[in-house]
């Protein structure tokens, strides 16, 4: 048996904070992917000789085809993690090009196109809007009471434990070794608020009675962490 009493339900706060994955953006970081064992069809090529397709903002086409150095027109995971950059010019790990790969790589075939490239690119932009908004300090991270207030305005009340655990977890490693957490950057801080996004839903599928309590046998416990991973964190 395990309980966790979440607060209110839903990621979109009253403020409208938390981005939705259907828009267009700008950030402290860039992106990538994860099923780079399929090859895109011929037909979802873009060719570069025939320039942007309809509708595409000059701009981000170019910045579309300098990310895509192969010129095959797609973009792999490891293109798109050297092109996104944080605030203090570290690239987006690994993992969070993976999470932003399986959210916009629509067609499921390892790479992004220019128009799923640009649903990723307003996605990044309005993340960039709302860590500004919460980096209060200006330091370039967020962390401690920072943290607490952006999981609160999406609607996560969670405990103090809980959110120390979030904020080790996402923290990049102290300098040197010691001292303290030096806080979340915005490509951590992105997959955080995803990660506990699809956890607190995975919950409340499960949660019949709306109490904070479920019950799972270890097959259904074992199917919801490989969903979530899958889908966040993998």
């Amino acid at each position: 048996m395990y309980g966790q009493q979440y607060g209110t339900p839903g990621y979109s706060a009253a403020q409208g904070y938390a981005p939705s994955t259907h828009g267009s953006l700008h950030s402290h970081g860039s992106v990538h992917s994860t099923h780079s064992s399929h090859h895109r069809p011929s037909s979802y090529r873009q060719s570069y000789s025939s320039g942007p397709p309809p509708g595409a903002d000059p701009a981000l086409w170019q910045y579309f085809s300098n990310v895509d150095v192969d010129h095959s027109g797609s973009i792999t995971a490891h293109e798109l993690q050297r092109a996104l950059i944080n605030g203090d010019w570290t690239n987006f790990d690994l993992d969070t090009v993976k999470m932003l790969m399986s959210i916009f790589d629509v067609d499921r075939n390892g790479t992004i196109n220019y128009n799923e490239f640009a649903g990723l690119w307003k996605y990044i932009s309005d993340w960039q809007n709302v860590f500004r908004h919460f980096d209060r300090d200006r330091s370039g991270t967020i962390e401690g009471l920072e943290l607490s207030e952006a999981l609160r305005s999406f609607g996560y009340n969670l405990s103090p434990n809980l959110l120390r655990l979030i904020e080790q977890k996402y923290a990049s490693a102290p300098v040197g070794g010691y001292g303290p957490s030096p806080g979340i950057t915005f490509d951590r801080f992105v997959r955080a608020c995803v990660v506990v996004k699809s956890l607190t839903e995975s919950f409340q599928r499960a949660d019949v009675n709306r109490n904070g309590w479920v019950q799972f046998n270890y097959e259904q416990f074992m199917s919801v962490s490989r969903q979530v991973g899958h889908s966040t964190d993998s």
